[in-house]
């Protein structure tokens, strides 16, 4: 009997382990092709969506790349020609998805890698692994594993193939022997839609036998779109063979002759070899996770954070001017376009736990300072108009059936608090000097140009889109109001610092700019207000991130009567997130944790809980949601505060679910913050 006990009780161990979600590996039970939603491995340039099919990818996207075609007569992203589709044939049959089977497929977050293993019929095994190489920003590599259940012949066919939307294809291939080493190239050029950019993608094999000995490389042209390199391999029951294939895809966005340099960096990949290129990939990644959070006592919200915080490690790099759209990488979502999704929602995470890749998403911004000003002055203003929708020049770049272009003006102030806080958090004085006072201040020369005075109390900001969309031309909306009186304050501080002159005008306009109240105190969210539901978080904004309220009572108030303002449909996450974080600072952990999995649990898409904008939505990765998600993390739970003194910590409460909450990482010192 005791026996007995003793292997029931092993057994529903080791049933418990396998169900406990894993911190850093996502491992579908199940993949369904119909109900399939593509995770994305990236390196801050270029990113790769997965697909359900064996050997294909879904999208490769490439930061930066952008040109005028389809969509709202504006910019959007490109597809990249897709460097990493591969055909493989097994004793002349071509492997489809209907013939493989115990398909798996699994993200490492840590590894930064997504590998496929699958069965063919009785007669292989195959699996492989791609990673799109941390340190390399425009290069991929793809790593294959084939072991052979029965005698076989396979051929392995490396497929460049572009996009439709591409035209002017033209198609490569070039052998380069060396004494050492024979160079495959496959590589495609064209141009975009406009003939505006040049893209260009070149692959070539790594084989692991000694050089002379590998297998031999055919090259075949099909069509214009489309060419392959192939070479075919016999194996004995049982053995395995391992080969890889890497590639680099870059435009003349990126560089002034891409052509070549795809080429280069193909060769320089081929040339450094596998294992040196995981080496320093790994190398890289293990560097981003020395900034982690860890929760204690509750698996799946660990797997969930990590998810979330590899998203937004993945979509940014440090040492660019790029800021991540609200899709990141994972495709063509939003045009690809820079909203204040970057600048309000997925930036301060970065910032507390890397400020080298919050640089780079506030130096798009300050690369864009010239073009603001132009669009300032051509609505009538003054100083700098930052465009609702940003690409690669930084000129207006919404759709003009969306209002919220010419109207959502609360943008400018979004990029002077990520300039501001930036300062705060690394007290880098020279940075502010060259490239934050120049925002700052432009920035504040707009909103004292932007008010209408109409006496003491009433410097008004009418006929905008609030922070909530759903309210369209409305008149002295809670949020702007208040982030335009942050921007002007920030900016005369600035000044301070830097012994400049501040305009004194920049603490009058925002002494008497209007926050509206009903007769009961709760803050009004715009003039022509009356108690309808709000598509995203406003008002609570006040309270965080711009600290125009401090007064718990107050904050309790605009809480307790807008959370009952969101609709159950049609909100994006980071509204719920931002409710979570709040009750979380005000200790009451039974909210915080509601609003916390409210703001994404609903959003997630099989088969790797991936989040979509909105609840049962089906348009992931939603980065703007996972960088709020993530502040109610760091910054409710963990009470982070970005302060004029750095990063401290204020009071705040953990769910009941949670142990503890430890924050590696933090700051330029690299401090580690502990909740429990």
């Amino acid at each position: 009997m005791k026996n007995f006990l003793f292997l029931f009780a092993l057994l529903c161990l080791q049933s418990l382990q396998a169900q406990t979600p894993d911190p850093w590996k996502i491992t579908p039970a199940k993949i369904d092709p119909a109900n399939y939603y593509g995770v994305t491995v990236a390196n801050g340039m270029i990113g790769i969506v997965s697909s359900p099919e064996p050997f294909k990818i879904k999208d490769v996207v490439l930061a930066g790349a952008y040109d005028l075609y389809g969509r709202g007569r504006v910019s959007n992203f490109l597809r990249s020609f897709n460097l990493l589709n591969m055909n493989m044939d097994i004793d002349g049959n071509r492997i489809q998805a209907s013939a493989v089977s115990n398909l798996h497929q699994e993200l490492d977050m840590h590894a930064a890698s997504f590998t496929t293993s699958f069965n063919y019929g009785d007669k292989a095994t195959i699996s492989y692994t791609y990673y799109s190489l941390r340190h390399l920003p425009f290069t991929v590599l793809s790593d294959v594993s084939i072991t052979a259940r029965k005698d076989i012949s396979f051929t392995a066919s490396s497929v460049m193939e572009a996009p439709d939307a591409l035209r002017d294809v033209e198609n490569y291939y070039n052998e380069i022997d060396r004494p050492h080493v024979t160079i495959r190239l496959l590589t495609s050029q064209a141009k975009s839609p406009t003939g505006k950019l040049l893209m260009c993608a070149s692959n070539t094999f790594l084989f692991t036998e000694p050089h002379g000995s590998e297998p031999r490389v055919i090259h075949e042209m099909w069509d214009n779109n489309m060419h392959l390199m192939k070479f075919t391999r016999q194996l004995k029951s049982g053995e395995t063979y391992r080969f890889s294939v890497a590639g680099s895809s870059i435009t003349s966005a990126h560089h002034d002759d891409p052509l070549n340099e795809a080429e280069r960096l193909t060769i320089f990949a081929l040339l450094e070899g596998r294992d040196r290129l995981l080496q320093f990939h790994q190398k890289a990644w293990n560097e981003l996770w020395k900034s982690d959070i860890r929760i204690e006592g509750d698996p799946q919200s660990q797997q969930d954070v990590h998810s979330m915080l590899y998203h937004l490690y993945s979509f940014v790099r440090e040492g660019t001017a790029f800021s991540p759209s609200p899709m990141g990488l994972s495709g063509l979502g939003y045009n690809g376009h820079v909203f204040w999704d970057a600048e309000l929602w997925m930036y301060p995470a970065l910032l507390v736990l890397h400020p080298e890749l919050a640089k780079s998403m506030v130096e798009y911004r300050f690369q864009r300072l010239e073009a603001a000003k132009k669009n300032a002055f051509a609505n009538g203003f003054k100083g700098a108009m930052y465009p609702w929708e940003s690409a690669a020049s930084g000129v207006e770049e919404t759709p003009v059936w969306a209002l919220s272009g010419p109207f959502e003006h609360h943008i400018t102030a979004d990029v002077a608090l990520a300039a501001w806080n930036y300062y705060l958090v690394t007290g880098d004085k020279q940075w502010l000097r060259e490239r934050g006072w120049p925002m700052l201040q432009a920035t504040a020369q707009f909103w004292a140009s932007r008010v209408e005075r109409n006496g003491p109390g009433k410097y008004e900001i009418k006929n905008v889109v609030a922070a909530d969309e759903w309210a369209e031309n409305v008149d002295n909306n809670a949020f702007t109001n208040a982030a335009a009186k942050a921007n002007l304050r920030f900016a005369t501080e600035a000044a301070r610092v830097l012994g400049e002159k501040a305009d004194p005008d920049w603490e009058t306009v925002a002494a008497n700019i209007p926050i509206l109240k009903f007769p009961d105190g709760v803050t009004r969210e715009h003039a022509q207000y009356k108690g309808e539901g709000i598509k995203q978080a406003d008002v609570n904004l006040l309270a965080y991130p711009l600290k125009e309220y401090t007064d718990p009572a107050q904050i309790k108030k605009d809480l307790a009567y807008y959370e009952t303002r969101i609709p159950d449909q049609g909100t994006p996450a980071m509204t719920q997130a931002v409710l979570a974080l709040l009750y979380a600072r005000l200790g009451n952990r039974e909210k915080a944790w509601h609003w916390f999995k409210d703001a994404y649990e609903p959003n997630l898409n099989a088969p790797f809980r991936v989040i979509a904008e909105t609840k049962g939505g089906t348009n992931p990765y939603f980065a703007t949601g996972a960088g709020g998600i993530l502040q109610s993390v760091l910054m409710g739970f963990g009470g982070l505060d970005i302060t004029p003194n750095g990063i401290q910590q204020v009071n705040s409460v953990l769910p009941q679910q949670w142990k503890s909450l430890t924050i590696t990482g933090v700051g330029p010192q690299q401090k580690t913050f502990t909740v429990k």
